[in-house]
């Protein structure tokens, strides 16, 4: 026996322990809960050694594939709401998809779920996302469907960046729970659809390159994506509202009266989680009364009104929607006429990151590449980029951060 058996390598009793342990965690589970047993994995033979799942479950495997994968990393870095501001209090995408990930494992335990499934999903569910929040999610859809009459959304890029390009090989639930989380339309019940075949994500996933409005309709396979959905709801409807007060763009009293589920973040997390909860019990989807349902539209409603579509937020960027449309044309004529030496190819389709074929497959789409490359992109990171290709210039003079001592 290898000597460094004993440090690293489980004994038949250790093992036994183990299954025993997992064993009864899956039986604790409710019966409308996913299972570990029920992960499919698009690639299955790579997960051959049945001790891996003794340490590492089905769907802990997925957490890790997606929080170890660089792409993850930039997050930390991508605007939620509020751009060019130097503030350490307000969320950026990483710290999102945290919160979503610890309500929807509150709602979850309560309910009996699968928390590994749970997290895999909350925690991947943004990886797709642009600079610039859905703002930059919008200017780049409008380039790409430009050019190839096809819609750009950040649910399908979480699916496509985890599958195609960084090839993590997760298992059919966790793609169909990000792509699925639109938390743009709440429902009044999350009743599960299927999605039983890799075949069937296909379908989904081509739907929303054609017709822009169906993401919003979409409904999870599993009930943990039902959960991770209205999680991501409960997430930012008062956590914007918070980081709106913090970097001054909008005052308490600019808001109508407090509705139901309070007035503050942890007020409407707190009463949102709990009615969820007690409508849910022993159902197999997930439900909420009709007066809190209309309190969440009503306070996102106003979120639009006064926060989104507000000069801090779209103001604040409105000479990236150009700076794109330059640095788009720019990467797409880089690829065609095989600059080797542009960032484009040096530090997106050559990287050492991507996947061993994907230089071949794009060669002859040069647009999805772009889109690809943008999309990965920080804040920073492209404004970086614009003025690297292009120089100082007029639009570049535009940009103003919110300073720290403002």
């Amino acid at each position: 026996m290898d000597d460094t058996a004993e440090f690293f390598e489980f004994t038949d009793e250790e093992k036994e322990i183990l299954r025993e342990q997992e064993a009864a965690r899956q039986a604790a589970l409710s019966p409308y809960a996913c299972r570990d047993s029920e992960g499919i994995r698009e690639y299955p033979a790579r997960y051959t050694d049945p001790d891996v799942y003794l340490a590492r479950p089905c769907f802990v495997v997925d957490v890790e594939k997606i929080v170890h994968n660089p792409f993850y990393s930039r997050c930390a870095d991508k605007t939620q709401v509020f751009s060019f501001c130097h503030n350490d209090d307000i969320t950026r995408r990483s710290f999102h998809l945290q919160v979503v990930s610890r309500i929807g494992r509150t709602i979850g335990a309560s309910l009996g779920l699968n928390l590994d499934l749970i997290e895999a999903i909350a925690v991947g569910h943004d990886l797709g996302h642009t600079p610039f929040g859905h703002e930059g999610e919008r200017m780049l859809s409008a380039l790409y469907h430009e050019r190839t009459g096809r819609y750009f959304n950040h649910n399908v890029h979480s699916v496509r960046l985890l599958r195609t390009i960084a090839h993590t090989n997760l298992c059919l639930q966790t793609y169909n729970g990000i792509l699925t989380h639109c938390g743009e339309k709440t429902f009044l019940e999350y009743r599960p659809q299927p999605c039983d075949t890799f075949a069937d994500l296909d379908k989904l996933l081509e739907t929303c390159y054609v017709d822009e409005s169906s993401i919003r309709d979409l409904r999870p396979s599993t009930l943990e994506g039902c959960v991770v959905r209205i999680s991501d709801i409960i997430a930012y409807i008062g956590k914007d509202r918070q980081d709106a007060e913090r970097v001054g763009a909008v005052g308490e009293d600019e808001y109508g009266p407090a509705t139901i589920i309070g007035a503050r973040n942890h007020e409407m997390i707190r009463n949102i989680t709990r009615n969820i909860i007690k409508r849910s019990l022993g159902h197999d989807y997930l439900s909420m009364d009709a007066e809190v349902f209309d309190a969440i539209n009503e306070v996102r409603d106003e979120n639009y009104r006064v926060i989104y579509e507000s000069d801090a937020v779209r103001g604040r960027i409105k000479p990236i929607e150009e700076m794109m449309g330059r640095l788009y044309m720019r990467l797409v004529e880089d690829i065609e006429q095989g600059r080797a030496d542009s960032p484009v190819f040096i530090h997106h389709i050559d990287h050492k990151q991507m996947r061993h074929d994907y230089h071949a497959e794009l060669a002859d789409n040069p647009d999805d590449a772009v889109c690809d490359y943008i999309a990965s992109m920080t804040d920073d990171y492209f404004v970086d980029l614009y003025r690297h290709l292009f120089g100082e210039d007029a639009l570049l003079a535009q940009i103003r951060y919110r300073p720290y001592f403002d």
